[in-house]
């Protein structure tokens, strides 16, 4: 993986690029994730949705329980609590509370770092 500058644009070049509809574009979206799988471990797409869709159930279902997941190499998956706090109405500058919550959090394992680098 690296980036190619181009006109003043990053442009991302990866094999599992190669199937993006837009090749300028910077973000894969679903389908084009599901095109990729699908090329890359030679399966049907309807196996890659299938095998994707479940990898995100299983992931949001772990988070709900408060647990982590963990792929070694590639990074982990948890949770932790956002408490309340004051913020600021950016078109009138008046404070305004914000409630605590959850938030997902993503931390980068090694080999993906240094496959970014």
């Amino acid at each position: 993986m690296m980036f190619v500058k181009h006109l003043e644009s990053y442009i991302f070049v990866n094999d599992l690029t190669k199937n993006f509809s837009n090749p300028k574009s910077q973000v894969m979206n679903k389908s084009e994730l599901i095109d990729a799988i699908a090329s890359e471990a030679k399966l049907t797409k309807a196996d890659s949705k299938k095998a994707l869709d479940a990898f995100l159930k299983a992931t949001a279902s772990t988070l709900q329980k408060g647990d982590r997941v963990a792929l070694v190499g590639f990074g982990s998956f948890g949770t932790a609590k956002r408490s309340a706090r004051t913020g600021r109405n950016p078109q009138t500058g008046k404070p305004i509370d914000i409630g605590a919550k959850n938030v997902v959090k993503f931390k980068a394992g090694a080999d993906l770092l240094a496959k970014v680098q």
